[in-house]
């Protein structure tokens, strides 16, 4: 009977010394990934992973949009690119339906459509044209 005890105390010591008390490793918070950096003027933000760029475009020195910025799909495709000066929508700008095919493009002024904008259907047809006018300088 002692020895089955015995048997017994040394199981039970055995699991409790198998037991943790400390902190689960997998419950301990992943450092957070930072998916954008702003180096030399330049703004880059990533997908998860930081395989594929998601926007990228300049920055000027107060930090806003500078020149043309350009948006890409996690595939790599690029899916839209509009330039801007100082902040604001100023120039070209041009979106793409997910197939590569053109969706709309037109002009900006600071920071409003101006001029004629084209529309596609994702199969380039259907062809929609809205005139915004150019306003009197400001």
């Amino acid at each position: 009977m002692s020895k089955i005890l015995f048997f017994i105390g040394i199981a039970i010591l055995t699991l409790n010394a198998c037991s943790t008390d400390g902190p689960d490793r997998s419950e301990q918070p992943k450092k957070e990934e930072v998916l954008y950096e702003i180096k030399d003027g330049k703004f880059t933000e990533w997908y998860p992973g930081k395989k594929q760029v998601k926007f990228e475009g300049n920055v000027d020195v107060k930090g806003d949009r500078e020149g043309k910025w350009t948006f890409y799909s996690e595939k790599g495709n690029m899916l839209s690119f509009t330039f801007y000066a100082h902040g604001k929508r100023e120039g070209y700008s041009v979106v793409k339906h997910p197939n590569g095919r053109i969706h709309y493009h037109g002009e900006y002024k600071n920071d409003k459509m101006v001029g004629v904008w084209t529309t596609y259907d994702a199969n380039g047809k259907n062809k929609q044209e809205k005139d915004y006018g150019y306003p009197d300088s400001e």
